[in-house]
């Protein structure tokens, strides 16, 4: 229900009953009413939308440059600041582990090119030959999936191990990796608010505070009514 049609529409009924009825006092509280409704209706119609006449009407589509500065500036500025990101990784308990789970991609790694590189190192030591003896490099080729399987474990235990977190965290918290971070997300957020548009940044904000913004209109009536009732009972008006 739209709030603020429903008010405007009670307000303006009160307004012609009273005229027809020639009551002074519903009259002129129906006015008043009306009159505040209208508006706080028209002024946050004018947060939106550009009044032909009306100076700073449509301020939202017509700011929405610094709407998207804003928006970067609080991200940058309040969110992803070195302190943020240390206190972030402090909150892990001192393991970036907890903070970057290192296992997934682990497991997508293609380590075949390990296994070649130690078939490689084997054929050039002196168990070459003793390798050549038994059939040469494929006869451990069957070795190439467990070894694989194997060294993926490997390398998950030790990126879970108090020393490599360690490594890794001091790594992290560098100034240059630091900076480079905060660089790739400045990045990110500028690429995405690029791809906004005076009207989304209106659909936006309009779906955010639409609901309460209808609350004015209903309090403008109210207290516009209010304000005519004490005027006519006073006749100050």
């Amino acid at each position: 229900m739209n709030k603020s049609l429903v008010v405007n529409v009670i307000a303006l009924l009160i307004t012609v009953f009273g005229f027809l009825l020639g009551n002074h006092i519903l009259f002129t509280v129906g006015l008043f009413a009306l009159s505040g409704a209208i508006t706080n209706w028209l002024a946050i119609h004018m947060l939106f939308e550009k009044v032909p006449g009306l100076y700073g009407s449509g301020v939202i589509p017509a700011r929405f440059e610094d709407f998207k500065r804003g928006i970067r500036e609080l991200m940058m500025e309040q969110f992803f600041t070195q302190e943020n990101i240390d206190r972030f990784l402090a909150g892990s308990g001192g393991n970036a582990a907890n903070v970057i789970d290192l296992a997934p991609i682990i497991q997508k790694v293609d380590l075949s090119p390990a296994f070649d590189s130690l078939v490689t190192v084997i054929e050039q030591s002196q168990f070459g030959a003793m390798l050549a003896m038994v059939g040469g490099t494929e006869a451990i080729e069957p070795m190439r999936e467990p070894f694989i399987e194997k060294m993926k474990e490997s390398v998950s235990d030790i990126s879970k191990s108090d020393e490599f977190n360690q490594i890794l965290r001091e790594e992290l918290e560098q100034p240059a990796i630091m900076e480079e971070m905060r660089e790739k997300v400045s990045d990110i957020i500028e690429k995405r608010l690029n791809e906004l548009t005076p009207q989304l940044v209106k659909q936006i904000i309009q779906k955010m505070i639409r609901t309460h913004l209808g609350w004015l209109v209903v309090w403008g009536g109210v207290f516009g009514g209010l304000i005519g009732l004490i005027a006519a009972l006073t006749n100050t008006y």
